[in-house]
């Protein structure tokens, strides 16, 4: 930048803090820029950027509060700090656009990440949060270029409610894997504004995001399956683990694991269930439907499955041996993770190597597959096993969660219980 150039900027900026000194003499006496000094070894000094510098003040100084920055009041319950205690909280959602969806919030499921995020387990958390992303409830308002839903209408919403719509992923319906996916809450929506969940009287989303519910899908069984159900339905699809005849593991019988029973029996799939618990058997097999029952700390029961398993779905977010699971797979098996741990897990190569077994992952799935799945749910008559609470005992509920002291998926009667 030439001398000339430099001297212009100043006179820029110069000229727009004398003009905000007449206006506001206080704030402009403090935010004004300092001097750029130009030396012959200074081939771009710009003194744009400590002028930007100057203005967060005044940024942070007219930012709106939750319920001002959007024309519908809402209400609900958030996490201020990283206990994850959870209280009444007024915010606001957007008007309905063009292609968006409004509808009132009749119930909410609960998920164990949701308790992750309360609490910024995961270090990613903005405070104040909104969790739920198992949402379902009937709309109230669609905007003029909407085409799929109206008024009336029986509505979900899952984890995401926005992507970039132009990448490789979401040409191929995979918004779930989109590098600008938009989480449905905690994050950032295109106009910069934070996204709130279902633990509110009210939702607005764009149609693309929105999945039509079924007349005979119950609305507060179902609403796990927006996350849950897309969750282990996705890989059973994906990794061929969906045929007739196979045989299939689910390790773990929680919120997910129950729901992967469910769905691949559902497929015509055998299913063994793997878990630390052997209290769990009768239910996994005389209540799900599930064809045996492994006690994974039994090693004569552990060493008798050896090598008959086609494929296998880890549920356990907990930290857990990898090696017992890779001996229970066939030649080619698949071990498809679904569950997070917060901490790395040991990969041993050789126990893959020898009989080229694969293991991957799995993250929900996009939005065609997710209307799929609960089409699916809906023939089969597929729904979570879920505790139906009020609101007021959300904070008693992420307790159970840490302690897995539920069967298997606590739902939030939001129509009848959140009040303002």
């Amino acid at each position: 930048m030439l001398p000339e150039e430099i001297e212009n900027h100043k006179n820029v900026g110069c000229e727009y803090f004398e003009s905000l000194e007449q206006k506001m003499p206080r704030l402009a006496s403090t935010m004004k820029p300092k001097p750029v000094k130009s030396t012959a070894h200074s081939r771009n000094p710009n003194p744009l950027p400590s002028h930007r510098d100057n203005f967060t003040p005044y940024r942070k100084m007219v930012a709106k509060l939750p319920e001002e920055e959007h024309p519908k009041q809402a209400f609900g319950w958030a996490a201020r700090d990283q206990s994850g205690l959870l209280s009444p909280f007024k915010f606001s959602r957007r008007a309905t656009a063009e292609k968006d969806v409004a509808f009132k919030v009749l119930y909410c499921g609960m998920c164990h990440s949701d308790l992750h995020m309360a609490k910024n387990e995961w270090g990613v958390t903005q405070y104040p949060l909104v969790p739920g992303h198992e949402i379902v409830g009937i709309v109230t308002e669609v905007g003029s270029k909407v085409e799929k839903f109206k008024v009336g209408d029986k509505v979900g919403v899952g984890c995401m409610v926005g992507s970039c719509r132009s990448c490789d992923s979401c040409h191929d319906n995979l918004e779930n894997y989109c590098p600008k996916m938009i989480l449905t809450y905690g994050a950032k929506y295109y106009d910069g504004t934070t996204t709130y969940g279902g633990y509110s009287d009210l939702m607005v989303a764009e149609e693309h995001f929105i999945v039509r519910i079924p007349d005979n899908l119950s609305l507060e069984a179902g609403a796990p399956l927006l996350c849950a159900g897309i969750t282990v339905y996705s890989p059973l699809r994906y990794f061929g683990l969906d045929k007739p005849g196979m045989h299939v593991g689910v390790v773990g019988l929680g919120g997910l694991g129950h729901v992967a029973v469910k769905f691949a029996k559902a497929m015509g799939v055998k299913v063994t269930v793997i878990s630390t618990s052997p209290n769990k058997k009768q239910e996994a097999v005389e209540i799900l439907g599930a064809d045996s029952f492994l006690v994974s700390r039994d090693q004569d029961q552990m060493q008798s499955a050896m090598g008959t398993l086609d494929g296998i779905i880890d549920t356990v977010s907990a930290v857990h041996p990898m090696v017992p699971l890779f001996t229970l797979l066939k030649s080619h098996g698949k071990l498809v993770l679904v569950g997070a741990p917060e901490k790395p897990l040991e990969l041993p190569a050789f126990p893959l190597i020898m009989g080229r077994k694969m293991v991957g992952g799995s993250c929900i799935g996009g939005m065609t597959e997710t209307q799929e799945m609960i089409d699916f749910a809906a023939k089969h008559n597929i729904t979570a096993d879920v505790e139906v609470i009020p609101m007021d005992y959300v904070n008693t509920a992420m307790e159970r969660i840490l302690k897995g002291d539920v069967r298997y998926r606590f739902v939030i009667d939001i129509a009848k219980t959140l009040n303002p």
